[in-house]
């Protein structure tokens, strides 16, 4: 795995000037076995992730180093979109995300002894991954034929084509973890509830430990 891409959830992202954010999702499209995007969140958290093209990264650089401008950056997509849900819809019988409407203020403010503010609708993000891509999260569940096994830590591509090689997964307990690159002829499924996989728990067991440097 040399010449592969690490894309280790955690790591931290760097445009041109330097330091731009933190790697929080990779996107896969599950048929082709590629990563598509990766979702960065700006520095200090300040903001919503930003949808990264994979072709953006530069694969020749050390770590995950993107080929534009933090200004650049400042102008992707954003990775979710904002929606507003009112009470009202919910006293319906409508579920949440069912009825959505912008922020909306009953009377007037109750400095001027009106009825004073309502209450606000409810916010909640929606994902813009494109449709049918699905998002592989740090600590989402990787099932072995026979039952859970470990958490996702990252993914290894290849570069040129972005195919995915190898899930990388901690397996274990508190004092006996052990990180694990699972071959992507392996992996059955990546699905919303997590990665599925042909082995079984010990056939992964079995699989050499690799290292690979956490993120501080």
């Amino acid at each position: 795995m040399s010449d592969a891409v690490s894309l280790l959830v955690g790591s931290p992202v760097t445009c041109h000037e330097g330091a731009c954010g933190e790697l929080v999702r990779v996107v896969v499209d599950p048929v082709a076995r590629t990563v598509t995007h990766i979702v960065v969140e700006p520095r200090h958290g300040q903001g919503q992730g930003r949808l990264v093209p994979v072709d953006l990264i530069d694969e020749g650089a050390s770590g995950i180093r993107l080929r534009c401008s933090t200004d650049e950056f400042d102008h992707l997509e954003y990775a979710e979109e904002t929606h507003f849900v009112s009470a009202a819809g919910q006293d319906l019988g409508y579920g949440e995300g069912e009825v959505l409407a912008w922020p909306y203020y009953y009377g007037m403010g109750a400095e001027t002894g009106g009825a004073g503010i309502g209450p606000a609708p409810r916010s909640y993000f929606a994902s813009r991954v494109p449709a049918g891509d699905v998002e592989v999260r740090r600590g989402e569940p990787v099932h072995a034929s026979d039952g859970e096994i470990g958490r996702v830590q990252g993914l290894v591509v290849s570069p040129g084509d972005h195919h995915v090689t190898h899930v990388l997964l901690e397996e274990g307990h508190l004092w006996g973890k052990k990180a694990l690159a699972i071959p992507i002829a392996c992996v059955k499924e990546v699905a919303a509830d997590g990665v599925r996989i042909t082995l079984t728990k010990d056939q992964v067991r079995d699989l050499p430990s690799v290292d690979y440097r956490r993120p501080s």
